[in-house]
């Protein structure tokens, strides 16, 4: 089975492209993708929660929903997070330290819950390893997984491998494979790490070169790593599948 562990209902981009349920779904019928995980950010933890529930409710043997956390100057949003996965199911909670930087006093109360109720944390980190590591130590209890090895499209091999010696270092630390380019450092994470805690995702949709061939691209680095034939089937929706309990 494999499992997109990374899709956007709403991008973080500057138009905050936006795309249905179903053009999701219908990437993920053309790629040969079995279930994703979606969420929408650029927008309040409210209307997050509102466009992963609609898109649950049309597709809900195929879409696993996470709540966005993001503060907010109308109301405490942490109640509205607990709801969202202790009342509505949903399976997790994504950060971006792009929307809201990770201090301790603004985003701790977010980590504490997730490690209270069991759930992941996917957080974009920006590159910030030292923020990285202050997480990790601070919450053992939280599961965290830092996307992107760290950083987006990063070509500095150095930090990547910063941030694979700060996942062996800490194990309740997941690196989510999307947006990497230097595809040998899966390879290394895999071996460092144990297939079971790097997860597959396409960070889609993206329309280049199309919706559907940006899945396939994703799909096929995985499958293209020099890594045993159970090691690609474990990153590709094992280690997720493990990690939500599915």
């Amino acid at each position: 089975m494999i499992i997109d562990s990374h899709v956007h209902l709403k991008h973080g981009d500057a138009a905050a492209t936006e795309y249905t349920p179903e053009q999701i779904v219908e990437v993920m019928d053309a790629a040969g993708i079995d279930r994703s995980v979606v969420f929408a950010m650029s927008t309040t933890t409210r209307r997050s929660i509102e466009m992963a529930r609609d898109a649950v409710e049309r597709f809900p043997d195929r879409l696993i929903p996470y709540v966005y956390a993001l503060p907010s100057y109308e109301r405490p949003v942490i109640e509205e997070l607990r709801e969202a996965i202790a009342g509505l199911g949903f399976r997790g909670i994504k950060l971006h330290i792009g929307e809201c930087r990770l201090r301790e006093y603004i985003a701790d109360p977010v980590f504490a819950l997730v490690g209270e109720l069991g759930v992941p944390c996917l957080i974009d980190l920006g590159g910030d390893l030292a923020t990285g590591e202050r997480i990790a130590a601070a919450f053992p209890q939280t599961k965290l997984i830092y996307a992107h090895f760290g950083r987006y499209l990063c070509t500095d091999a150095t930090l990547i491998r910063s941030f694979i010696a700060l996942a062996d270092a800490h194990p309740n630390v997941w690196l989510d494979a999307t947006g990497v380019v230097l595809d040998w450092t899966i390879s290394e994470a895999v071996r460092r790490l144990g297939a079971e805690r790097v997860i597959f995702g396409t960070d889609g949709p993206h329309p280049a070169p199309t919706l559907t061939e940006m899945a396939r691209n994703s799909i096929r680095q995985i499958e293209m790593l020099d890594i045993s034939e159970e090691e690609k089937a474990m990153v590709l929706g094992g280690s997720v599948a493990q990690l939500l309990g599915l």
